[in-house]
């Protein structure tokens, strides 16, 4: 089985019934993990996502919309975000990466979802894009508002890694927070290693910057690229 699968709204097979902690159905991916908050108390949150949008041909279908879903902690409040499809970046805008509650206010710690995305988002650096929950919606936040006792990267950054996923939660139902952890020890970049605070200097990586314009893509000094989108839209 490839992993891929979503349990909501769709004829599907319960990986869980067989002792599995992923739902199977075509079209997306859902699990359940343990995360560790920063006073030591955890939560288990529910992670979906489906899949479509702009790719190569050859190429698996990125990320098209992902969710989290959680209970606050001392409370009945059930809460979710989503990181939805946009036609301009062509896929999900954001990859998960933390979840932190401090004083009953949860956050959320992302980044953009490839280079197109992250010129959207205005080229954070270092590479984060935060929101909080104000009561009554998600709102974006700069880093200099996030708690400082905020300092873990403790969702699975998941790129592709649905198998891996899969066997992590076999045995419990979900994936431990010990083995959130372990799964995110492959990855070597700063930011995911911990929340950074300063700006460093790739963080860009490889992305040039870039601006939406009448529909696409184009260098902000690109004087003819613009002029064909002029023509084009007219």
């Amino acid at each position: 089985m490839n992993g891929r699968s979503i349990k909501a709204g769709l004829l599907c097979i319960s990986l869980m019934i067989l002792g599995g902690g992923m739902s199977a159905c075509a079209g997306g991916t859902s699990w359940k993990e343990e995360v560790l908050l920063h006073d030591g108390s955890r939560i288990i949150v529910e992670r979906s996502q489906t899949y479509g949008g702009r790719h190569e041909i050859g190429q698996s279908q990125p990320i098209r919309e992902h969710t989290i879903s959680f209970t606050l902690p001392n409370s009945n409040k059930r809460l979710t975000f989503k990181s939805e499809y946009s036609e301009d970046v062509g896929r999900a805008n954001l990859n998960l990466l933390a979840l932190h509650v401090l004083n009953g206010t949860p956050y959320i710690v992302a980044e953009p979802n490839l280079c197109l995305a992250y010129n959207k988002w205005g080229r954070p650096n270092p590479p984060y894009v935060i929101f909080k929950y104000d009561g009554k919606a998600w709102q974006r936040i700069p880093i200099s508002q996030l708690p400082v006792e905020f300092k873990t990267i403790n969702l699975i950054v998941n790129n592709g890694r649905e198998e891996d996923i899969e066997r992590a939660a076999s045995g419990s139902g979900y994936v431990s927070a010990a083995d959130v952890q372990h799964l995110n020890s492959s990855l070597h970049q700063p930011e995911y290693k911990t929340i950074l605070r300063e700006a460093y200097p790739i963080a860009a990586g490889s992305c040039p910057e870039m601006i939406y314009y009448k529909g696409a893509w184009v260098g902000p000094g690109d004087s003819i690229g613009k002029q064909m989108m002029d023509r084009k839209t007219k």
